[in-house]
């Protein structure tokens, strides 16, 4: 459930950061960059930042922008202004993502039923609308009843992606060159401008690292570091460096390149498949969203709302009624005032680096003056 929302990144990642060269054809040296940046990008922010050290800053087995906060009140016994203001905008850009999530997630993975038959392009809104209503309906029933039906399918959707990745990667071996930093740093300092526009579609790669850290009441420290080391960080890296080297090899799938590169017979397995991963990415931030509203009742941010237990044993697993039905509302809204998932691209990187810089802020404070840095 925890990487459910990084796991769909590669849905539409790849295929965002490559739109602003497709106009004059794709060269070796910008996809070999472009992937170079995911795979530094998921090491660097998500396995050291988030995975092996955020996850130690935790609030009595909470975590999120707001323990954060609440671990630096401890500490000094008031709010500084500056601390105060970047908790509750780091908090609110999370409840955004948290909002977008489902709706990009869901109506990206739906637009692949366009390459199955293009008859299907006038129904991606009204049954992105029909899933979003039923996995909200299902939330009352808690994260560990959730997480028996979902985990299971995450597990079979980084399989398929590890597949699909591995099966093209001899396309063109020279994609195994991106390992290489270097390749990364070449191209942003070559790319100018547009290499601006290309970091913000690179940083839909780490879109699911917040709501990773923000779920660790739900789930605890030790089964995300497992699952991130053995099974999701080969996974992506393996699909990233198959969409490269397939770029490479048929320039003309930058249409999208993710769905392209499985065989025919495998296409709508494929696209229910990533339906059904997109349905577990919302589940991560929306937990992570009701961890978010119990930690700013403690705090007097919220007023007092009814939080519903769900497990006899953890009292991380919970869910906020009126936090679910405000969620719900805000996604249905962004559905069909946005209308396709190329639109919505752009605000999710908006509030993802934003809620990112917040958290970045807060946790050199944290490492100041809680662990005496």
């Amino acid at each position: 459930v925890v990487y459910g929302d990084i796991g769909t990144s590669p849905l539409y990642a790849f295929r965002e950061a490559l739109r602003p060269f497709a106009a004059d054809g794709v060269h070796e040296n910008e996809v070999l960059g472009l992937i170079s940046l995911m795979v530094w990008t998921l090491t660097i922010i998500v396995t050291f930042k988030y995975v092996l050290f955020l996850l130690r800053a935790d609030n009595d087995g909470e975590g999120g922008t707001l323990s954060l906060l609440a671990l630096l009140m401890k500490k000094t016994g008031n709010f500084t202004p500056v601390l105060f203001f970047a908790g509750i905008i780091g908090a609110a850009l999370f409840i955004g993502d948290a909002m977008i999530t489902p709706a990009l997630s869901v109506m990206s993975a739906l637009e692949g039923l366009k390459l199955v038959t293009p008859a299907f392009a006038g129904y991606v809104l009204p049954v992105s609308a029909a899933i979003m209503a039923g996995l909200f309906l299902v939330q009352s029933k808690g994260t560990a009843a959730v997480s028996k039906l979902f985990g299971p399918i995450t597990t079979v959707w980084f399989l398929v992606m590890a597949w699909g990745g591995l099966i093209h990667i001899g396309d063109d071996w020279t994609i195994l060159k991106a390992l290489n930093p270097i390749n990364a740093l070449w191209f942003i300092s070559h790319a100018g401008f547009a290499g601006l526009i290309v970091l913000g579609a690179v940083f839909l790669t780490v879109t699911g690292a917040e709501a990773l850290y923000a779920d660790l009441g739900h789930f605890g420290r030790k089964p995300i570091q497992v699952a991130w080391f053995i099974l999701v960080f080969p996974a992506l890296a393996l699909n990233y460096l198959g969409q490269g080297a397939f770029v490479l090899a048929n320039p003309q799938a930058i249409e999208n390149p993710f769905y392209l590169m499985y065989p025919e017979w495998a296409l709508l397995p494929v696209v229910i498949l990533a339906t059904m991963a997109t349905i577990i990415a919302s589940q991560a931030v929306i937990t992570g969203a009701f961890s978010l509203a119990r930690q700013a009742v403690h705090l007097g941010f919220l007023p007092r709302l009814a939080i519903k237990f769900t497990s006899e044993t953890n009292t991380g697993q919970i869910y906020v009624p009126a936090v679910n039905l405000l969620l719900f509302i805000g996604v249905i809204v962004l559905i069909f005032s946005f209308g396709d998932s190329e639109s919505l691209a752009t605000a999710y990187g908006i509030s993802v680096t934003g809620a990112m810089v917040v958290t970045t802020l807060m946790s050199f404070q944290f490492l100041r003056s809680i662990w005496g840095w």
